[in-house]
């Protein structure tokens, strides 16, 4: 089972880091919420930062913005995820040269839609 590193989820429904959670977690993923805000997401244990989630992770989806990313990048570069995504609005130029300098392969693109499924489904 793939392992997803969902970076800014938020208990708020509403929002697309609360989306992820349930995308990923419905196509069979393990879940790990990352923010320093909450200890659970939608039942999923919460880790304030990659570095302190257990495990393998075997990709990480961002929903915080550019600023923020920069700062996480060498964290997760460090757990050896190769795989970010790089959600609308969580995305820059500079933060995608940051990734590809670290040796991370940063997609530029929404990772619930990767899935095959809508943000809009939940």
């Amino acid at each position: 089972m793939p392992v997803v590193a969902v970076i800014g989820a938020s208990p708020d429904r509403r929002k697309f880091g609360n989306k992820a959670v349930r995308a990923f977690a419905e196509a069979g993923y393990t879940v790990l919420p990352i923010t320093p805000s909450h200890a659970e997401i939608e039942g999923h244990r919460a880790y304030a930062s990659v570095a302190e989630a257990p495990g393998t992770i075997d990709m990480a989806t961002v929903y915080v913005p550019p600023d923020v990313g920069l700062t996480l990048l060498d964290g997760i570069a460090d757990r050896g995820v190769g795989e970010v995504w790089l959600n609308p609005g969580a995305e820059s130029p500079a933060l995608r040269a940051r990734a590809e300098a670290l040796g991370l392969r940063p997609i530029e693109a929404c990772s619930i839609v990767g899935l095959g499924r809508r943000p809009s489904d939940f």
